[in-house]
């Protein structure tokens, strides 16, 4: 599955954890420690939505974000009874 929404492009991002260690100094510690840096990945929330593009149904992969708030047209699926 693509990592990055077909409506407004998010996409995975990268950053670092920051472990702090001991407790803070307005708290009544000796102050924090900062030990080393890791990397991490910032992944979306990205799901497989069918939905109308240009009037045809298509399958595309849509963030949660931009699914709340409406900039998809979902196809709804009938189903035979």
């Amino acid at each position: 599955m693509a990592r990055r929404c077909d409506i407004c492009g998010k996409g995975t991002q990268f950053g670092c954890t920051v472990p702090r260690k001991g407790q803070a100094k307005k708290k009544g510690g000796v102050g924090q420690h900062v030990g080393v840096t890791k990397n991490r990945v910032f992944r979306p929330n990205i799901i497989a939505v069918k939905a109308m593009v240009e009037g045809t149904p298509m399958t595309i992969h849509v963030c949660a974000r931009c699914l709340r708030a409406g900039r998809v047209d979902k196809v709804v699926s009938q189903k035979a009874e």
